[in-house]
Parts: structure tokens; C-alpha cells; sequence
């Protein structure tokens, strides 16, 4: 009896399939919940994005162009700038301070980035200030800062058109002694202290909150033709 009442519920479903006024309402359906998903996905990212962009300062170097000399100069000014904010901000036990720090520095970091543009020969302006800058997902060893917007401190060298290096100021990730280093037993550390823990699961397990359909094999066969 049961595997009778089986056989004639699969009968039935099956004829639900071929008809297509059903497969379209199914594929309704199943298309809103997909999108109703999506939509609490990325309001969810947004929001643990933004929440992290305001406990963070992060580092941008953008160089004059991409021949390989600039590029160099780039990174040449990067660390020069690093070695000098990393001692100003080693005592900054909040966000306001270290933000307060850079802003009453940007004269000395601007003259800090031209002394070294100068001495390797070139003529490029330099501008520094404090910005709201756009940032792709990116990896600090094994902590992952979702892409988003991001108050930065921003030098620009020369047009500024070549490929950009990125890193955070506040918590120091990137800079040891007078070297730029990524340090994995330390950055969690870091973080730990100035996210919340649920920010702080977040950066650490690299979720970057792509959303995956994993309905379309379901949604394939929904929308075959028979």
C-alpha cells in the first residue's frame, strides 16, 4: 500500500513538472527565495564592512604610473613614510588619536614622501591627506578586510595613475622596525583588540561574502525543455 501511494505522489509530481504554467510558478518561486537570500547576504556584508571601516585607518600609496621605476618609488616612499608613522603612532590607543596624529603630520609626511622622490631624481608633486578611499578585498596574512570604504591616509605621486599599494595604518599590520612585514602571529592580535567578535570572525575566517547560487542545477532542470 505504501509503496503504491509512493508511486502515484511520484506520478503526480512528475505530471506537475511537464506542465509548464507549474514550472514557471516553481521557478517564481524559487527565484524569490534565491533573491530574498541574496538580499540579506549583501545587506549583511555592507553592514559588517562598514562597522570595520570604522575602527580601522588604512595605508594607500598610489604611484605615478606603472613603468617599473615608479612602481619601485612607490614602494621606496611607502616605506619610508611606514618606518616614520609607525614610531609617531606607536603610543595611539584609539582610532581618534591615531587619525589626530596623522592629520597633525601631513606637512611632515608630505615633505617625508618628496625628500625620497628627490633623492631618487625625480621631480614628481606629492599629495597627502587623510581620505575615503575605495579598497578591494585584501589579505593581511590570514586576516581578510571585506573590499569597501575605507578612511585612509592617501599619498598620491605625481598623476597617481599607476597600480596603488594598500596596507593598515591603524591597527599597525604592515610595518616591523624599519621593514614592511606581514606579521601572522601578531596582525589577530591586533585586530582582536579593536574589532568586535563577531567583526573580528569575520576578518579572521576570510568570509568575502560572494554570493553562490546554489540552486541553478535545480533551477536548470526547472527550466529544461521536455
Amino acid at each position: 500500500m505504501k509503496k503504491c501511494g509512493f508511486k502515484r505522489i511520484a506520478a503526480g509530481l512528475s505530471g506537475c513538472f511537464r506542465d509548464k504554467k507549474f514550472r514557471r510558478i516553481l521557478l517564481g518561486a524559487v527565484l524569490a527565495a534565491v533573491f530574498s537570500i541574496t538580499a540579506s547576504q549583501v545587506l549583511y556584508a555592507g553592514q559588517i564592512q562598514r562597522q570595520i571601516a570604522g575602527k580601522v585607518i588604512r595605508f594607500h600609496v598610489l604611484a605615478n604610473s606603472d613603468t617599473a621605476e615608479d612602481q619601485q618609488l612607490k614602494l621606496q616612499v611607502r616605506d619610508a613614510v611606514g618606518e616614520m608613522m609607525q614610531e609617531k603612532l606607536k603610543n595611539a590607543d584609539s582610532m581618534t588619536e591615531c587619525r589626530q596624529i596623522i592629520q597633525d603630520n601631513l606637512d611632515e609626511i608630505r615633505r617625508c614622501a618628496e625628500n625620497v622622490i628627490r633623492e631618487k631624481g625625480y621631480a614628481y608633486e606629492v599629495e597627502a591627506g587623510l581620505e575615503q578611499s575605495r579598497f578591494p578585498r585584501k589579505a593581511y596574512g590570514r586576516a581578510v578586510l571585506p573590499a569597501g570604504e575605507y578612511e585612509a591616509l592617501e599619498i598620491t605621486i605625481g598623476s597617481g595613475e599607476g597600480h596603488n599599494w594598500w596596507c593598515v595604518m591603524y591597527p599597525n599590520l604592515c610595518f616591523s622596525g624599519s621593514m614592511y612585514r606581514i606579521d601572522n602571529d601578531t596582525n589577530g592580535e591586533k585586530l582582536e583588540q579593536v574589532l568586535s567578535p563577531e567583526e573580528y570572525k569575520v576578518v579572521m575566517e576570510s568570509k568575502d561574502y560572494k554570493i553562490r547560487f546554489r540552486f541553478l542545477k535545480f533551477l536548470d532542470h526547472l527550466t529544461e525543455r521536455r
